[in-house]
């Protein structure tokens, strides 16, 4: 699969909390907390679980930068 997204971050999934839409999947990246909030039915389409090697791809229309 190719995607024209650019930030692709390699993270291990920490948590995962479903609501009934939603879910938090809280993800590690080199010692960094990335989260993310996506749809139930995505969590158990790709069956993703703790442990689990993912790529996080952050698309964004705006970035700041902080010094």
């Amino acid at each position: 699969m190719k995607i024209s997204g650019r930030n692709k971050l390699e993270a291990t999934i920490k948590e995962i909390t479903k609501g009934s839409v939603m879910a938090k999947v809280v993800m590690d990246y080199n010692g960094t907390e990335l989260v993310a909030a996506i749809t139930v039915d995505s969590v158990d389409d790709l069956n993703l679980k703790t442990g689990d090697k993912v790529t996080a791809l952050v698309k964004a229309t705006e970035m700041m930068i902080i010094k």
